[in-house]
């Protein structure tokens, strides 16, 4: 070869590496665009489908803004609020994170779709008077407002990463627009107590719960002589528990649209499918603790199915209640559009439940990892048992503050329970085991890494949750402001 063609091959070659280095740094580039790509284009689409349903005249294009509006905030209701459901069974790695995406996202569609119901209150359960806001205009700018704000405030918490309550972010959306349409009196502010109740309730309740079951598990199974033959007794009680746990939970909070059961009957329910599961899972049990060895390795395994069941089970029951977050407001602004004003309950139509049910699904897909890890991994280490915990603990909450009257979120449990674990970790190992993890001598990073509780993520996740309902109603106030100036 010549020295002429030699240097030419040279000159490619670099030319070549250069093109290559280009295309890497491209894509490197590119990939954090494309799930915003996806889900903009998803809102695209509901807005095309929408405006070919309901049509193009002006009316009709509220109902376009209004059903993009409520894509948006149920793609952020995948991205934050499904991390609570899945984040302990991954984090306890009885699921892949790419399992647990598909399941939760089969599940939260098939709970919005079969049990999200077919009638919600228009005004979010009394927050505001729907009197006060009975001129059509003023109503739909109100939702319009309190729907945006919603989702632009949950948006804002999955960025830096603090699970917070949707429901919390809407009621306080609503509660915004509602003072900006007609004054403070507007707000029925007992109802807005109980929900501010409730954000101490609901996570202290979830610990307390979280705690509880795992204070059962250390001293009747972990801390026994012979572990195997201690679970051999306890699993199947403990999986009684939560299958009679999530029958209640389940027939309260999900499958009540389509059939209306008593509390009372949720429970005598529960109670038979739990005695019926705790004697069917005996011999399962046995078979499968055989030949294990007596350590807590081997213990795991026993609560990896249940677990996995049980993330599925909140999924369901998480799209068939938080969907109303996304799409109630759109349902009430497509009532007030086609029959004029307020009312006191609307149907949703089926493709505003689809609206909710997809995007719920793609927000989960696109942007749920990140919260998924946090709750999962980041807050406290979590294994099967511990996670098993904090899913009965969740179930049996919900349970619990339906029969005292309530109102919940699930976000707030969920967290609660997770950190009622850590804590709990934190004082039995200090006070029954006498490990010090207070060691004055070692160097404050070290002191921080003994903590069973990631002190950083507690401040930051309760800062977010004080702040939501004041936020999204600062935020849905100025939203309403500019509608009502650009609609004049």
């Amino acid at each position: 070869m010549s020295d002429q063609a030699g240097k030419s091959w040279k000159t490619l070659n670099k030319d070549l590496e250069r093109i290559s280095a280009l295309e890497t740094a491209m894509a490197y580039t590119a990939r954090p665009l494309v799930a915003p790509g996806v889900a903009l284009a998803f809102m695209a689409l509901t807005g095309l489908i929408t405006a070919v349903l309901i049509g193009f005249d002006p009316l009709g294009l509220i109902v376009v803004a209004a059903a993009i509006i409520g894509a948006y905030m149920a793609i952020n209701i995948g991205a934050n609020d499904v991390a609570n459901n899945m984040g302990p069974a991954v984090g306890a790695r009885a699921l892949t994170i790419g399992t647990a995406l598909i399941i939760a996202a089969i599940c939260e569609t098939a709970g919005a779709l079969i049990a999200g119901g077919d009638v919600v209150g228009t005004v979010s359960r009394g927050i505001i008077a729907p009197e006060s806001v009975a001129e059509t205009q003023v109503f739909i700018w109100a939702m319009m407002a309190a729907l945006l704000a919603g989702a632009l405030w949950v948006n804002l918490a999955t960025w830096i990463g603090a699970p917070v309550s949707t429901t919390h972010s809407i009621v306080g959306g609503v509660m915004g627009a509602g003072i900006a349409a007609a004054g403070f009196a507007a707000v029925n502010w007992p109802t807005m107590g109980r929900i501010a109740a409730s954000w101490v309730i609901s996570p202290v309740l979830g610990g307390i719960f979280a705690a509880f079951f795992l204070a059962i598990i250390k001293s009747r199974i972990i801390y026994r002589p012979n572990m195997i033959e201690a679970a051999r007794f306890w699993v199947p009680i403990l999986i009684g528990i939560m299958g009679g746990c999530f029958t209640t939970y389940l027939a309260l909070k999900g499958l009540d649209k389509i059939y209306n059961i008593s509390f009372g009957n949720a429970l005598l329910l529960g109670l038979v499918v739990g005695l019926v599961l705790t004697f069917a899972m005996r011999p399962v049990i046995r078979r499968q603790s055989e030949g294990m060895e007596n350590r807590k390795k081997s213990l795991k395994i026993l609560f990896n199915i249940p677990l996995i069941f049980s993330a599925a089970l909140l999924s369901f029951a998480h799209g068939a209640n938080d969907v109303a977050n996304a799409i109630g407001p759109v349902a009430a602004i497509v009532h007030a559009v086609q029959d004029g004003g307020a009312a006191d309950q609307v149907g949703i139509p089926l493709w505003v439940m689809l609206i909710g049910g997809v995007g719920l699904s793609i927000g989960l897909l696109l942007f749920g990892p990140k919260l998924i890890n946090i709750v999962g991994s980041e807050i406290t280490r979590l294994n099967a048992m511990r996670a098993y915990c904090v899913a009965l603990a969740a179930a049996i909450t919900v349970i619990f503050a339906s029969w005292l009257g309530l109102p919940v979120s699930s976000t707030h449990i969920a967290i609660g329970a997770i950190f009622g674990v850590g804590f709990f970790r934190e004082w039995y190992h200090e006070r029954i085991l006498k490990e010090n993890r207070a060691d004055l001598t070692s160097p404050l990073e070290v002191r921080k890494r003994k903590k069973v509780v990631r002190r950083a993520h507690f401040l930051t996740i309760i800062a977010a949750w004080v702040v939501t309902v004041p936020s999204a109603a600062l935020l849905s106030a100025g939203l309403f402001f500019v509608m009502n100036l650009i609609a004049i």
